[in-house]
């Protein structure tokens, strides 16, 4: 069955860091280019970062510099390194491929604030 189960969420202060993981199922991961998205409160789901199946990397320009996304295709995993939190950084993230193809899974909150 296919799907991705992100984890790694949690409260943190501002400046402070997390990691996220994406475990993904049911494809052929190391094809795919595959991205991080995050949802605010009242926001539209946004991509923050990409990694291609060539290991090219993008961001958003509000994470840029602070964020840094990669991957192990041996274990089918994603994973999005975050510092220099800010409390705007604060939403609930998800994984998926570049194109949302997959189905979406439940998330990881992240809330930062002091």
């Amino acid at each position: 069955q296919v799907h991705v189960v992100e984890s790694g969420g949690g409260l943190v202060q501002p400046g402070g860091s997390l990691r996220l993981s994406c475990a993904a199922s049911g494809i052929i991961f190391g094809l795919y280019a595959m991205g991080w998205y995050r949802q605010a409160p009242g926001k539209q789901r946004e991509l923050v970062a990409r990694i291609t199946s060539g290991y090219s990397t993008n961001y958003a320009d509000s994470v840029k510099g602070r964020f840094t996304v990669s991957r192990d295709n041996a274990k089918n995993t994603m994973y999005l390194q975050m510092d220099s939190l800010k409390p705007e950084d604060t939403a609930v993230y998800y994984c998926n491929t570049f194109q949302s193809t997959l189905p979406w899974g439940q998330g990881t909150q992240v809330t930062v604030s002091s």
